[in-house]
């Protein structure tokens, strides 16, 4: 059980993370069942589009400190971020509520994204004495501006959906009781296009940055596996386990 499950409806591959319980924070499982179904819809003509939710009151918590402490050489979180990254499938997302860390930074691959009022991100990585992921040093910059780019990574505070849709993250922000209807009609609506065009219409406007977003992930992934063997990250994640953060 990997508490991804999906759904095949009009051309459509519905991926909806479901670990409720724990604010669906991602495991190594959870990162490559999304993986391989991302990887999946590229090479089928089935999936013209990609619908991505959480469940309960989360989109994600991010990952799962205690798998991700436990086996921290996974590759299973960076070949996630390497194929949402690269997907030439369209990507729609709806951000039912909590999103933090990867849960924001995905969103950053997204091609529409939808969030629910009330839903509240953040993006907390040098609290726990790491750096940005996901190309989000570069891509946050270049939708929001340095200047709020450098608050929301700096300061890694919580922010509203209202603002995620001001710094170009969300593109619109609605009822939670209207999200999953407006997300999948827009879905519905792109899966309703002559899909060759679409893909290279992706393809087209992702072209000019695809090749630094790649150099940006490897160059963030590798400085974040110096920073988890550093007594810095030590600290900080003894400090979170005994309850002492």
């Amino acid at each position: 059980m990997t508490n991804i499950h999906t759904t095949q409806e009009n051309h459509i591959l519905r991926l909806q993370i479901n670990r409720p319980e724990k604010k669906n924070a991602l495991t190594p499982a959870m990162y490559d069942a999304l993986r391989e179904a991302i990887e999946g819809a590229d090479a089928s003509d089935e999936s013209r589009v990609i619908f991505i939710t959480g469940s309960g009151d989360s989109f994600s918590a991010g990952n799962d400190l205690n798998s991700f402490l436990s086996d921290p050489g996974s590759a299973a979180p960076a070949q996630f971020i390497k194929a949402i990254a690269s997907a030439g499938t369209p990507i729609v997302a709806a951000v039912n509520g909590v999103a933090v860390g990867v849960g924001v930074t995905m969103l950053l691959h997204c091609d529409l994204v939808y969030a629910a009022e009330g839903a509240v991100f953040r993006l907390p990585f040098i609290d726990l004495g790491l750096v940005p992921e996901a190309a989000s040093t570069y891509l946050l910059p270049r939708m929001a501006g340095y200047g709020r780019a450098a608050e929301l990574l700096l300061l890694g505070g919580a922010f509203s959906a209202e603002k995620a849709r001001d710094c170009g993250i969300v593109n619109e922000v609605v009822a939670a009781d209207e999200l999953d209807g407006l997300a999948w009609s827009k879905a519905e609506q792109l899966a309703a296009k002559p899909p060759e065009a679409l893909r290279q219409t992706k393809m087209l406007l992702r072209r000019g940055t695809q090749k630094v977003v790649q150099e940006t992930i490897d160059t963030e992934l590798g400085i974040i596996g110096e920073r988890l063997v550093s007594d810095e990250v030590r600290g900080i994640m003894e400090a979170f386990f005994s309850g002492k953060n």
